[in-house]
């Protein structure tokens, strides 16, 4: 099925004009780097580019038709003299009071679109600088790309309360958004139940640092926390264990899934880093170098005076990075000294998301395996 880039004109294509409305060449700025990343999707990428744009009033004596197109038909020439065809261009007239069906963020010039046997919508993106054209990926089924210059733009065409979720990349840059495309989303959900364990997880690599963790456990939650926060990762994690007997079973089992999670996420680990730190915390020292090269095994040097921290047996932490390596098929070297017993183990779990952070982060324009055997 095809996938295709809805993309907006004023404010992504070209500069938004002071007045808003494009109805000159001295008016015509175009957005940097937009050549030459567009045109970069273009010859690397498999999307067909639609424009679509609200034209307020266009034919009318507040936008007469001649002023109009000599710009855009400017436009799209200089697009297609860099080899950047529209295979579509849809253009609505109506003012935003005319609550037109055509007017975005509504979908009316796009049903053709919307036929599932033909396009891939949830693989398909609406490029953008206004919540409205959010709002036209969430009608879409589609995922949004905002392009954050002014906020307040055409807010109050927006009809949806909440279009945080249709949001897949928030930027300024055309860099940013070949590199988004190019690299694709890393985003696992993985379930597993057994007689000890329920376990539901969602890991996205390239996420922020957002997580939501509950394993019943709240010092595992807090180290599990540093994973998401310090790897720059989302994590979104319910366990449901056999408590009542003991925290073995939790412990091991989110680890195992958490690792599986991130083999299935880092794929073909094309353009990977694959290796990767050390960092102090007060009185501790913790290194940690992390290799996802398909062999699991661990080097663990960190002794633990205490039976417990919090709720979590000492004797748990290596069994947590033991079962990690061999779900997620890594070799994990992790040392750490100090005196303090909370800090060593939080640094640890800092230092391990850090050299994740590092191992996973992809290079765009070096998407080759780092690797002379041709696998991983």
């Amino acid at each position: 099925m095809k996938k295709i880039l809805f993309i907006d004109r004023d404010g992504t294509l070209a500069l938004e004009p002071a007045d808003y409305q494009l109805d000159a060449l001295t008016k015509l700025e175009f957005y940097p780097e937009v050549f030459t990343y567009l045109g970069k999707i273009v010859k690397e990428l498999d999307y067909e580019l639609v424009m679509v744009t609200n034209q307020d009033g266009l034919g009318t004596d507040s936008f007469p038709e001649d002023t109009f197109w000599p710009t855009q038909n400017f436009l799209i020439k200089a697009f297609e003299n860099e080899g950047i065809t529209f295979d579509e261009i849809c253009i609505d007239r109506s003012f935003p009071a005319d609550n037109a069906p055509t007017r975005k963020p509504r979908t009316g010039l796009l049903t053709a679109y919307l036929d599932e046997k033909q396009y891939n919508m949830q693989q398909s993106f609406v490029i953008g600088d206004r919540m409205t054209d959010i709002e036209l990926a969430y009608n879409l089924n589609a995922k949004g790309i905002f392009i954050v210059n002014d906020t307040a733009l055409a807010t109050d065409e927006v009809t949806e309360s909440d279009l945080s979720k249709s949001i897949a990349l928030t930027t300024t840059s055309w860099k940013d958004i070949y590199e988004f495309l190019k690299l694709e989303q890393r985003i696992v959900i993985q379930k597993r139940t057994t007689n000890e364990t329920d376990i539901a997880l969602e890991l996205n690599l390239d996420g922020t640092g957002k997580s939501q963790i509950d394993t019943g456990i709240a010092f595992f939650d807090h180290m599990l926390d540093q994973i998401a926060r310090h790897g720059n990762m989302d994590l979104r994690l319910n366990v449901k264990g056999d408590l009542e007997v003991d925290e073995h079973h939790t412990i091991e089992d989110t680890a195992i899934v958490l690792g599986e999670a991130f083999a299935l996420a880092l794929g073909n680990k094309l353009g990977i880093e694959r290796y990767g730190f050390c960092l102090p915390m007060d009185d501790c020292l913790a290194q940690a170098t992390i290799d996802f090269g398909g062999r699991n095994w661990l080097v663990w040097e960190a002794d633990f005076k205490r039976e417990m921290i919090g709720k979590m047996p000492t004797e748990m932490f290596y069994h947590f990075f033991k079962s990690f390596t061999d779900g997620a098929k890594a070799n994990l070297n992790i040392k750490a000294e100090g005196s303090n017993e909370h800090h060593k183990i939080e640094s640890i779990f800092k230092v391990f998301s850090k050299a994740i952070k590092v191992a996973v982060k992809r290079d765009p324009d070096k998407m080759i395996l780092p690797s002379t055997k041709g696998s991983l």
